[in-house]
This record gives C-alpha cells, sequence and structure tokens, in this order.
C-alpha cells in the first residue's frame, strides 16, 4: 500500500497522475487531457457536510470534460458545475442532456453504455453500472462508469455492486477507481462496502485500485466520524486487496492528495 503525496497545483508537470478531491471527485491527467469525475465541490449540498480539506479551485482549471456518472445530488451538483463554469464540455448518462442544456450548460454529449466517445487523445466508454441514480423530480437517466483509454486505461466506476461481466469492463486496467464506502453508517443497495469493493478488484485486475467514496462526506447531524463505527474503509479496502488480489497494488489517497501514475 502506497499513499499519494500532497497535492499540487502544477499545471506544469506532462506526467499522468490522479487527484483524489473528495467522495467520487477525482481529477484524471492522463496523456496531456484533464479530466474531473462527479464534481462536488462545496462545503455542503442537501443533507451532506464536507468533513475534509476544501478543494483547491486551481487544481480544476482547464478541463478537457467533465464525466457525470449519475444523477444523484452527490455526483450530480449543478452549483458545483457552475463553478467549473457552464462552457466546460460535460459528458453524462443518456437521457440527462436535454436537462441540463436548459440549465445553460453550453456542450453537454450523453452517452449510453456501449458507446464511446473522444476527449483530446483519449477515448473514453461508457460502461455498465449497477445502481439506482434517479434524481427526485429529474430526468430518468442511466447510472454509467467510465473507461478512460490512451497510453494507460483507467476504469471510474461512479456508483455501483458487484455486477455480472465485471470482469469484462475492460481487457487491461493500470487504475481503478473503486467506491468503498458512503456518508453513513449503512450502504443502501447499489454501492460497495470494502469486501465487495476487494471482490471487484479480484475482478477487474487492474495494477493499481484507489478507493474513492469515502472519507468526504457525512450526514448533517450525524456524531464524529469515530463514534459511526464506520472504521476506516480504504485501510479495510486495501486489507482485503492483499488477500483477494494480492497483485494489485492499493494507493491510499486521503481527500487532497495526488499519485502519479
Amino acid at each position: 500500500m502506497a499513499d499519494g503525496g500532497v497535492m499540487a497545483a502544477r499545471a506544469d508537470i506532462a506526467a499522468d497522475r490522479i487527484v483524489f478531491l473528495g467522495h467520487a471527485c477525482v481529477l484524471i491527467e492522463l496523456d496531456g487531457v484533464r479530466l474531473l469525475t462527479d464534481p462536488l465541490l462545496r462545503a455542503r449540498v442537501a443533507h451532506l457536510r464536507r468533513h475534509a480539506p476544501p478543494v483547491d479551485m486551481e487544481v480544476t482549471a482547464g478541463l478537457d470534460a467533465v464525466l457525470i456518472s449519475h444523477l444523484h445530488h452527490d455526483h450530480l451538483d449543478l452549483a458545483s458545475l457552475r463553478l467549473l463554469g457552464r462552457d466546460t464540455p460535460l459528458l453524462v448518462p443518456a437521457g440527462a442532456g436535454a436537462w441540463l442544456r436548459r440549465r445553460r450548460f453550453e456542450t453537454v454529449t450523453e452517452l449510453a453504455v456501449g458507446e464511446e466517445t473522444d476527449v483530446g487523445a483519449l477515448a473514453i466508454a461508457a460502461v455498465q453500472a449497477r445502481h439506482d441514480g434517479r434524481r427526485a423530480l429529474g430526468p430518468r437517466a442511466q447510472t454509467l462508469g467510465y473507461v478512460v483509454r490512451g497510453r494507460r486505461a483507467i476504469y471510474f466506476a461512479g456508483d455501483t455492486e458487484l455486477f455480472d461481466g465485471m470482469a469484462d469492463i475492460s481487457p487491461r486496467l493500470d487504475v481503478a477507481l473503486l467506491p468503498v464506502g458512503g456518508w453513513g453508517p449503512r450502504l443502501g443497495p447499489g454501492h460497495m462496502d470494502p469486501l465487495q469493493a476487494a471482490h471487484a478488484a479480484s475482478l477487474l485486475r487492474p495494477r493499481i485500485a484507489i478507493p474513492v467514496h469515502w472519507g468526504t462526506l457525512l450526514r448533517v447531524g450525524l456524531a464524529a466520524r469515530h463514534r459511526l463505527g464506520l472504521g476506516d474503509p480504504a485501510r479495510l479496502f486495501a486489507e482485503h486487496v492483499a488477500r483477494l488480489a494480492p497483485e494489485v497494488e492499493v494507493r491510499i489517497l486521503a481527500p487532497g492528495q495526488e499519485t502519479m501514475l
């Protein structure tokens, strides 16, 4: 298990890197292209409060595209998208495009499972996820994961539970960004706990697995994290992976840390 170094906004570095900004928000820099997943950049959204350092907005400058996995408020936060600028290109699940265009986002590309588009030098494929991503008073749209392919291949799972065919997501993966927890003491259907996420790593067999969807958000009014009985989901994930898929390297990044690939 290797911890990432402290994040710095270093636009002059051309090397590939991953920056974990908290929850499901990850900056992917690959082949000179900058992608951001499921931006959640505010201190509070709905009933959730951020319990991590604030996001350094310099890190989100000059994005080539944003990947949205599904429409839940902690994955598609309209205020966070507005902070990035309405002209930032968005890749979204099929069914969400018109809804976002009505909110004056200018460049929206819809993808369904099995479809692919290019962003700069990268090919981005929409892949299956098993999660009920419906949004109250919002459109009906799919829930997606994404595989980003350039000289390396990176899988962003979004929110999902284990599903048949997960092992076939990609014939080769350098990095898998896997959700390992949530924002409360219980996980409902459509999520993975640390053990389930480790089983996912054993199916996917990436070179590197990075746990996400942990250590960032708590429901307003809950007790301090050490009283929730949650343990440390990232650490537990690493322990399970060491047993189930010892060839997979786990890199734990706290919100605000990076790792070079």
